[in-house]
């Protein structure tokens, strides 16, 4: 893939919706913005060749123009001395090397418009750059947030909490049953002590009586 292909696609590309839908965004804008720097780097060099091209061809220029100058005096020259074959054969030559300076000035102002287009691209590219450079430590943080985020919802999930409530409800369950069997054997207990307590007071009503009955027997015994 060429410089000017490689470049026009991640110019063209929307670097926002490249992370946002990266699988692991943390690798893709590392890869981004290594691209990105290659590229930069790759059309930076490509400038300076087009920036030699055209000193080379303007230094060519200014020798074919000194050339002309030298062709045309060598025109008058030749026929200052009647020799219009020498001198049509110099004109002949002046104009070759003046429609190859034409050519010249052609490619210069194409090269001109190129490095212009490029200038204009490595504006644009550094300006994606900074824009995936200055979002890259907030989308790393994203991520790891949002896998952390993941994570403890697979190990704390719907079924597992659901599951947990249901063991702690038969739980509270369980404790009602003992609840419920302490207040039986409490319950035992208080008509156990009420009954004894009866008991007594019928074992007193009876030593009353009996005492009573003793004490009328003697006073029977007393009056006979």
């Amino acid at each position: 893939m060429s410089v000017f292909r490689r470049f026009s696609d991640i110019i063209n590309s929307n670097v926002s919706a490249m992370l946002d839908k990266a699988e692991n965004p943390e690798k893709m804008v590392k890869m981004i913005i290594a691209e990105m720097e290659s590229t930069l780097f790759d059309v930076r060099t490509e400038s300076a060749k087009i920036i030699a091209s055209q000193k080379e061809m303007q230094r060519q220029v200014k020798t074919m123009q000194e050339e002309v100058v030298l062709w045309q005096s060598r025109a008058e020259k030749a026929l200052s001395k009647d020799r219009e074959d020498l001198a049509k054969q110099a004109l002949n030559e002046k104009h070759r090397i003046e429609q190859a300076i034409t050519a010249q000035k052609n490619e210069l102002k194409e090269l001109d418009v190129a490095l212009l287009r490029l200038e204009q691209d490595v504006s644009k590219l550094q300006a994606k750059l900074n824009e995936a450079t200055a979002r890259r430590d907030a989308i790393v943080a994203r991520h790891e947030t949002v896998c952390s985020t993941i994570k403890m919802r697979k190990k704390i999930d719907d079924s597992a909490i659901n599951e947990a409530l249901s063991r702690f409800e038969r739980f509270e369950k369980r404790m009602d049953e003992l609840e419920a069997e302490v207040e039986a054997m409490d319950l035992g207990r208080n008509t156990s002590l009420s009954q004894q307590i009866d008991s007594l007071e019928d074992n007193e009503k009876i030593d009353e009586e009996l005492a009573a009955l003793k004490e009328k027997l003697k006073s029977k015994a007393k009056s006979e």
